[in-house]
């Protein structure tokens, strides 16, 4: 039976892919470099900025330059993510849901701690997570699975009784790397053939159907 619930954020509980390309994009043209394009954005996200950008960069950025690119970045996003973050719908009915089942919520996503508890809180479901954790609290960020294993055993969970629930197949490779069962969440992804090809444990339409998988 599942008791453990490890979801992504961005693309799996909350939809703020509007302003993850706008801020993009600016920080982009403002740092004079090609502007990538949505689809570009879109099939990094998942991925940390300081691994994803330089990657997108039609040129090789100095340590500076990748780092003001990035902060550009953030603080853009900083600026407009309370216009262009919003729940999925049936997300924050599943979550209450799954807690008043007693099940145990987290997040492992690939922003910043900070900037993950602060959309968390302005959508108003932080406190029904026991735990959430960013990029910046590991060595090795997603796809690879120390954030999961981290938190795992800092509650002594059991990774056959967990799911890892993300939108891209860097959430899922994580998750089977962590020896969880894995699902797709179809209702953000871009890319659903990629998420097919990792053959996860589920594939859902709908956050509601987290609550008929055991």
């Amino acid at each position: 039976m599942l008791k453990n619930y490890f979801f992504d954020f961005d693309r799996t509980l909350a939809d703020s892919t509007k302003v993850n390309i706008y801020a993009a994009q600016t920080a982009f043209h403002d740092s004079k470099l090609k502007v990538p394009s949505v689809d570009e954005i879109i099939s990094y996200m998942g991925v940390p900025a300081d691994k994803s950008f330089p990657q997108m960069a039609d040129r090789e950025l100095s340590e500076g330059d990748a780092k003001r690119l990035i902060r550009r970045f953030r603080n853009l996003y900083l600026e407009n993510e309370d216009r262009g973050t919003v729940l999925y719908p049936g997300v924050e009915y599943a979550l209450t849901t799954l807690k008043e089942q007693g099940k145990q919520l987290f997040v492992a996503s690939a922003k910043e701690t900070e900037s993950l508890d602060r959309n968390l809180q302005k959508l108003g479901i932080l406190d029904l997570f026991d735990e959430t954790i960013g990029f910046d609290k590991v060595e090795r960020p997603k796809p690879d699975p120390e954030a999961l294993l981290l938190l795992l055993n800092k509650y002594n969970l059991a990774a056959e009784d967990s799911v890892m629930i993300g939108d891209a197949k860097y959430d899922l490779i994580m998750g089977a790397a962590a020896q969880m069962k894995t699902c797709g969440a179809l209702w953000g992804a871009a890319d659903v053939d990629s998420l097919r090809a990792q053959n996860p444990t589920y594939l859902l339409k709908t956050p509601r159907e987290l609550l008929g998988i055991s």
